[in-house]
């Protein structure tokens, strides 16, 4: 029987600018918390592609299932606040 040896997977996240939102990179495999850490800064900014890292195992990451669509993504047509039609954007604003 195979044993399965391979290290815990980890989901990575890479901010690229102080106040922009976090992008999945990619995983990296790793036994603890900061392992992956540095694997991820080892593979995912090489080339100072980041300021911050974000490591998770993929194992708490949890999707909806496609068949429940509708459920889940009931349109909000009836509530216009939801739509940011409403609001001015503000000039010089960056990252909204």
């Amino acid at each position: 029987m195979a044993t399965d040896t391979q290290l815990d997977l980890w989901e990575v996240f890479i901010q690229s600018k102080s106040g922009l939102p976090y992008i999945h990179a990619g995983s990296v495999h790793a036994s603890d918390n900061k392992m992956a850490i540095q694997n991820a800064r080892d593979i995912y900014t090489r080339r100072g592609e980041g300021t911050s890292i974000w490591v998770l195992p993929s194992k708490h990451i949890v999707a909806s299932n496609p068949d429940d669509n509708d459920m889940l993504f009931d349109p909000s047509n009836d509530k216009v606040y939801r739509h940011p039609t409403f609001y001015v954007m503000p000039e010089g604003a960056k990252n909204i």
